[in-house]
């Protein structure tokens, strides 16, 4: 809001007198609100919060609470945003009935400091009650002698509602020869009847049916109908009179039994029977009417039968018809309002609402303890009440609104000094004599939450074995103790998560004596070694306090796991000839145990050779295994060994592998082949086909030759392969070694005629021939004139002497100075000595 600097000083006054309005109506605690009957849940009511200047931060911590006399839970306040809002349904008329005035009292209580505010909810009516007719159908006896301008009452419509929605209007459908006539006779009521506008004539219409209609000045419009039947009677056509429409008579509630209430005065303008008169109520008066009140046929006196009761009804509106005895009979109608007075007979009736019971030991002086509302259902000064409170130490009471007390701690409590009070109050009326209520009030005094529970020994160390069966009993733990009572004594056991134990809790009747760790799932020690439970106990008051005690459990090895060797199978190549102590391959277990359940031997199995034992060494600790013994190719190409690893638990377990130790071949063998003496005579006259079986013969000896001399070459080259067995094949002639690899066989057969091929061992002498250096042969530059000698020749330069040791290729170097110096025939001698 902004303010001008001329009217500042003004402003400032007058909002300096509206915040002191505001301050004396939060201290006066009273406001007012408006809620419309029948809203829905949660309408909006009004900002009580606000309104009462309290902070939304200080509704919970100030314990908030709100308390209603007569009203139930129909409001209620959101404690988020302090709004009081509508809770349940409202219904005004079962509330307040037709009171004019409809109002929910409401008190607000706030501690620290104890605030009290009064809240009054006026209740307005709507328009939710249509007008009632007490029956469906009214029947009307008129004779057709009745004069123009003849009125026939009519009982009207009532309305549930107040103010402008019970005002009611009403219609009449159409006719010649009736119309409504409505007269107000006071507040109370209005009186209807018929009025006949045209003489009736049974003969032309002896009936009629006309419908009425109340409409109530609610918006919208509520209407209610009643049918009337109009039955047109002959002859008897005068009524009896009243001598008065409305009798008022004003009883006391303590009025006895058979008092004379009113003397009802009619007459009947007809003669003899026609003329005499019975008095009734009307057929539909309501019961509590009939109980109470008693009428007279013949004099029409009424009388007081039953109890009056002003709390309960205020006032009646009685019926009364008059009958006379013609044929048909004629009848009217007047009314009797009888208006009950209060007396003092209701004694004060005192309600009292605990808020916070039983009470802490710890509970600051100004609590509230309960709520005490004061009630006389008298009026006046019969209803005016004072309350007291005895003893007065250490609470007191405390006026909050007309009729309502708080009853607050007013000094500090000791549990162990006074466990509980008896109070007693007492609410006195006004009246004379005065009446009076007590109301007993026993407050217990409750117990903190001070002290936490305790164990014997904050820490535990078990050992226990691994693979013991589930269920298995493993340690007793004492339970703990807690020097509280009641709830805060009440203790709880929990342990930390886990999937191995569980909690036995043992009880002796209401009291936990001790603990058992009960195994739930088996140990096993390779997994987890050691496990660390957090047993805790939880007392039940409100903080929980708590205590804890730690279980170090260390699970002790058994021997259930056997070694295991790193690979089932080893394989490993080993050169003959290796010398003993060469280390050939080392076998690795491990075993998941610990100790001496871990501890490996290796040792050979059964199943292994006494010639592999001969050939090898096995170190039992680590799993050396090395040569000590001959290892030939020529005699074994491969070793088996079976390796054993045991143990050293109780009982031992064990495990095997398999080494396979392929042996490979070295050059260690001479080659041996001689041709001692070739002699291929040639006459001087062969033809063309000597010649020519000649040089096939030189060509299958250079072959035989150059194959021997591979044969016999280091492994890196050469048409056959070293470290196979060597295939000996023979004829009659002599015998030659081939690769059994290539599978080729080269034995000679039958030579031609004259022929003549030996091999036998070598005897020769050392000679300079060596594996380190070469000796040139002087071959003669001219060829032979013979061409068989060229071709072989030939041969040999072509397929040339690599891959040849040096002392072979010398070899072949001399066959070809040796055939080079020949001419008609040849005769060589060949010696091979291995380098």
């Amino acid at each position: 809001m902004l303010f001008s600097r001329r009217g500042g000083q003004g402003a400032r006054r007058l909002l300096l007198s509206l915040l002191l309005l505001i301050a004396w109506e939060a201290g006066s605690g009273q406001i007012h609100y408006s809620v419309s009957e029948e809203a829905k849940h949660g309408t909006f009511v009004g900002r009580i919060a606000q309104d009462l200047g309290l902070e939304l931060a200080e509704l919970v911590p100030r314990l908030f609470r709100m308390a209603s006399k007569g009203g139930g839970d129909l409001l209620e306040v959101n404690l988020q945003n302090g709004i009081l809002f509508v809770n349940s349904r409202i219904d005004r008329e079962e509330l307040c009935g037709q009171s004019a005035e409809c109002y929910i009292y409401l008190e607000v209580i706030v501690n620290q400091p104890l605030q009290v505010f009064h809240v009054e909810v006026e209740v307005k009516d709507i328009n939710d009650n249509p007008p009632v007719f007490r029956v469906k159908e009214q029947r009307f006896f008129i004779p057709e002698s009745r004069l123009l301008d003849s009125h026939f009452p009519i009982e009207g419509a009532a309305d549930a509602d107040i103010g402008i929605n019970a005002f009611i209007t009403y219609t009449l459908s159409p006719s010649d020869y009736f119309a409504l006539d409505v007269q107000a006779n006071d507040e109370l009521s209005k009186s209807l009847s018929l009025e006949l506008r045209k003489f009736l004539d049974r003969e032309e219409t002896p009936e009629f049916r006309l419908l009425l209609t109340a409409t109530d000045g609610g918006k919208p419009e509520l209407e209610g109908t009643v049918q009337l039947l109009i039955t047109v009677l002959d002859v008897n056509d005068n009524a009896p009179l009243f001598a008065q429409a409305v009798y008022r008579v004003h009883l006391l509630e303590t009025t006895a039994n058979g008092t004379l209430v009113t003397t009802l005065n009619a007459s009947d303008a007809d003669e003899g029977v026609n003329g005499e008169i019975i008095f009734s109520f009307v057929s539909d008066v309501p019961l509590n009417i009939k109980k109470t009140f008693k009428i007279d046929s013949s004099s029409g006196e009424i009388r007081l039968i039953g109890r009056l009761d002003y709390e309960e009804t205020k006032s009646y509106e009685i019926q009364v018809k008059a009958v006379d005895k013609g044929s048909p009979p004629m009848s009217n109608h007047c009314k009797v309002l009888v208006k009950v007075l209060d007396v003092n007979d209701n004694a004060p009736e005192l309600a009292v609402t605990s808020l916070s019971l039983p009470v802490r030991e710890d509970s600051p002086p100004s609590t509230v303890i309960a709520f005490i509302s004061l009630s006389d259902r008298d009026s006046g000064v019969n209803g005016q009440m004072t309350c007291t409170l005895t003893p007065h130490v250490p609470f007191k009471l405390v006026s909050t609104f007309k009729n309502y007390y708080s009853l607050v701690l007013d000094s500090t409590l000791d549990r162990e000094s006074v466990a509980n009070y008896e109070l007693v109050v007492t609410a006195r009326d006004g009246g004379s004599p005065s009446l009076s209520a007590t109301a007993s009030v026993s407050v217990d005094v409750a117990d903190v939450n001070d002290n936490a529970p305790l164990f014997a020994q904050p820490e535990y160390t078990v050992f226990v074995k691994e693979n013991n069966a589930p269920g298995c009993h493993i340690f007793t733990v004492s339970g703990a103790s807690d020097r509280d009572i009641g709830a805060n004594s009440l203790l709880t056991y929990s342990l930390n998560a886990n999937e191995y134990f569980t909690l036995d809790v043992k009880r002796n009747d209401k009291e936990i004596k001790s603990l058992g760790l009960v195994l739930k799932k088996v140990l096993d020690r390779e997994d987890i070694p050691e496990h660390h439970l957090l047993i805790t106990t939880v007392d039940g008051g409100k903080p929980e306090l708590t205590g804890t005690t730690q279980l170090k459990i260390t699970v002790l090895d058994v021997n259930d796991n056997a070694p295991e060797f790193e690979s089932t199978v080893y394989r490993v190549r080993l050169f003959e000839n290796a010398p003993n102590g060469t280390l050939v391959v080392i076998v690795n277990a491990s075993d998941l145990d610990e100790g001496v359940n871990k501890d490996i031997a290796y040792s050979f199995s059964t199943d292994t050779s006494a010639d592999t034992r001969s050939k090898f060494h096995l170190d039992p600790v680590n799993g050396y295994i090395s040569v000590k013994g001959n290892i030939d190719f020529e005699l074994t190409e491969l070793y088996e060994i079976q390796v054993e690893a045991t143990d050293k638990g109780n009982p031992p377990m064990a495990d095997h592998c398999t080494v396979l130790v392929e042996i490979l071949d070295t050059n260690d063998n001479v080659p041996e082949l001689i041709i001692k003496s070739l002699s291929l005579p040639i006459l001087e006259d062969a033809t063309l086909g000597t010649v020519i079986a000649l040089i096939s013969v030189l060509l299958v000896l250079t072959l035989l030759l150059y194959t021997a001399l591979r044969c016999s070459a280091p492994p890196s080259g050469g048409a056959c392969v070293p470290g196979k067995p060597r295939l000996v094949c023979s004829s009659a002639e002599g015998s030659w070694s081939c690769s059994q690899q290539r599978r080729q066989r080269v034995c000679s057969g039958e030579g031609l005629p004259k022929a003549d091929l030996m091999a036998f061992s070598p005897s020769l002498p050392p000679g300079p021939i060596s594996g380190d250096r070469e000796e040139e042969v002087p071959v003669e530059d001219d060829l032979p004139s013979f061409p068989g000698i060229g071709f072989v020749v030939k041969m040999f330069e072509f397929l040339g002497t690599n891959g040849l040791e040096p002392n072979q290729q010398l070899v072949v170097r001399t066959i070809l100075a040796a055939l080079k110096k020949k001419k008609n025939c040849c005769r060589i001698i060949l010696s091979l000595k291995s380098g």
